[in-house]
């Protein structure tokens, strides 16, 4: 077969292929043509998720009909004044869109520049089949109908209308994140589902967008190295995500899905977040259009960079340092369904509910002082009558009453210490503080698991990268299956990085010759099996740094304070303070939080008073 020409038409449709897969793709190529016309408000209007119909409305500077005209043939474009497309500033740049989607559906484009009369042109998968004058505002507005209604073998693979408009939706979410003096309005089957007004603020714009939770359980991003600039919102690792879908980020203006920044952000969390679960981020990059390039992608969702290893640890060295300067705070305020967990319940004694409704009906003192008022009246109705204290035995008050603890020192100020001061500690694992605004609760094992892994990572820096260890009077043997001492022997020089000293003792056996000095007097058989585990789980998955903090993460959990060990008050402040001056004490080594805050107005809601 000879080599031939292939048509106009069917070159479109090849190339609608490429930039459009999906009425989302459609969307976002019209987006972004209104957004580089210098639009300051965008209407977008969808119908069964775009798949029947896809209208942009913007007040950009529209087109004249020649230049109308052009913009529906392949590779015209006013975007590239030159041939320099290294330097190339705005969304779009390749001419494609706009005739690769009129090649594939029914496309209607209206548009009227400032100080002219409007002018409309139709075209239905890929013909011209109307043109004329048009009334309407200044700007432009392509109406685009029946996507791959002429081409049943792309039809056929666009999935539910449900999915497609949660595809249209995250790219529209993505979108006017990037341009937060923008306004945006998006309606789906007559239903206003998105809106957003011009502002100058990103973290309003992404909280918008995102969660109104975002603002207080986030820290905010400005960083500049070598002309690179990094801006946006982090979440706390505390607050996160099962899926990775509210990970937003933009290289100069433009939304991408860049592995090497995916990449970035999950190093950046790595010792702070489970593996399943994933930080909530916007991330803004901007450098030279001379370093980046944009132009690598048909549909432009992918870029890659000059110096990718400058991108990769300013992200990382940045969010790092953005979650070290928020030191112990942690998603603060309690879920709804937690605090709707709390119930009204009476107390039975074995006199009976100490607070059930009185049965006694006739008069008393106070009834016959003040019965002649109707409000004291309507009071004493509806109060609930209180047992006699004084005819309950002490046994059964027992439960009823706080046993107060003597105090051997002053009781310190609760105003001067974020975390408040230790009141008590409940089911031998949550230590109860009073903080000025509310009550705080602790994981005494979450928290003091983090102190003790920042522990060794600060001494391992003050000593050149090795722990103090602490020999043991009498080597212990720790019996292992083979692999497993295969295993840690390998990384015996690793773990001795650590302070922990072992050696092969047999096929089957590991000698344990000394600990990390800060971990105290440990369970050194469940310290090794569990390291084994570790290194078969991750140990080829990971790198070098990402184990020695899986080793840290472990070896700190070891050494810390366990669940049902009693608490003296002493130990509790001490363990607050040290949670308020220790980098990263809101979560624990596994992304979980180490503390929680019942605000005074939470808890006088739940008694009625607010």
């Amino acid at each position: 077969m000879s080599i031939r020409r292939l048509p106009e038409n069917l070159v479109n449709r090849i190339a609608a292929g490429e930039v459009v897969e999906r009425p989302a793709s459609a969307l976002k190529e019209l987006v972004e043509n209104a957004i580089d016309s210098g639009a300051r408000n965008i209407a977008v209007r969808l119908s069964a998720g775009g798949i029947d119909l896809v209208e942009v409305t913007d007040d950009g500077c529209g087109m004249s009909p020649s230049d109308m005209a052009l913009a529906l043939e392949r590779h015209a474009t006013s975007k590239l004044p030159d041939e320099d497309i290294e330097m190339v500033s705005t969304l779009g740049f390749r001419g494609e869109a706009l005739p690769s989607i009129a090649s594939v559906s029914k496309m209607t484009l209206e548009s009227r520049p400032v100080g002219a009369e409007g002018w409309t042109r139709t075209v239905d998968h890929g013909v011209l089949t109307g043109e004329g004058p048009a009334a309407l505002p200044h700007g432009t507005r392509v109406r685009v109908e029946n996507l791959f209604g002429k081409v049943p073998a792309r039809r056929k693979f666009l999935r539910s209308p449900r999915a497609e408009y949660a595809a249209v939706l995250d790219t529209m979410k993505r979108l006017a994140m990037a341009r937060p003096d923008i306004g945006f309005v998006v309606e789906h089957d007559g239903r206003r589902v998105l809106a957003v007004q011009p502002t100058s603020a990103r973290p309003e714009r992404v909280a918008a967008l995102t969660s109104s939770e975002l603002i207080e359980n986030s820290v905010a991003l400005d960083f500049e190295r070598e002309g690179v600039r990094l801006g946006g919102v982090a979440s706390l690792p505390t607050y996160n995500r099962g899926v990775a879908d509210h990970q937003f980020l933009f290289v100069n203006g433009r939304p991408v899905k860049d592995r090497l920044l995916i990449g970035a952000v999950r190093g950046a969390y790595a010792e702070m977040l489970a593996r399943d679960r994933h930080a909530v981020v916007a991330l803004f990059l901007d450098l030279p259009p001379t370093q980046v390039d944009v132009n690598v992608h048909p549909a432009k969702t992918e870029v890659r960079f000059r110096d990718p290893a400058l991108v990769r640890g300013m992200i990382v060295s940045g969010l790092r340092h953005a979650l070290v300067q928020s030191g112990f705070r942690a998603v603060q305020r309690p879920s709804a369904d937690a605090l709707a967990a709390w119930q009204q319940e009476p107390i039975q004694t074995a006199q009976g509910d100490i607070f059930a409704r009185s049965a006694r009906t006739g008069p008393t003192a106070y009834q016959g002082q003040y019965g002649q008022h109707s409000a004291y009246s309507s009071t004493y109705e509806n109060r609930s009558s209180f047992a006699d204290m004084g005819a309950i035995p002490g046994d059964d008050l027992a439960p009823l009453w706080g046993r107060a603890a003597e105090a051997h020192e002053p009781v310190p100020e609760r105003a001067r210490h974020p975390l408040g001061v230790a009141r008590g500690q409940v089911a031998k694992t949550y230590i109860v503080a009073e903080a000025e605004d509310g009550l705080v609760i602790v994981d005494q094992h979450a928290a003091h698991e983090r102190l003790v892994l920042e522990r060794m990572r600060k001494a391992m820096a003050e000593a050149g990268g090795a722990v103090p260890s602490q020999a043991l009077l009498l080597p212990v043997v720790v019996e292992l299956e083979e692999p497993a001492c295969d295993r840690l022997e390998a990384r015996a020089d690793e773990l001795s990085a650590f302070g922990l000293d072992v050696e092969r003792f047999g096929p089957g056996a590991m000698l344990v010759r000394a600990t990390p000095a800060v971990l105290g007097d440990g369970d050194a058989k469940g310290l090794l099996e569990d390291l084994a585990d570790d290194l078969a789980a991750y140990d080829d998955a990971l790198s070098l740094r990402e184990r020695i903090d899986h080793v840290a993460a472990t070896m700190a959990c070891h050494g810390s304070v366990r669940a049902g060990r009693v608490l003296s008050v002493v130990e509790m402040n001490a363990l607050l303070r040290e949670m308020e001056i220790t980098p990263h004490s809101g979560q624990c080594n596994h992304g979980r939080p180490t503390w929680v805050k019942l605000a005074l107005g939470d808890v006088e809601k739940l008694f009625g008073r607010k």
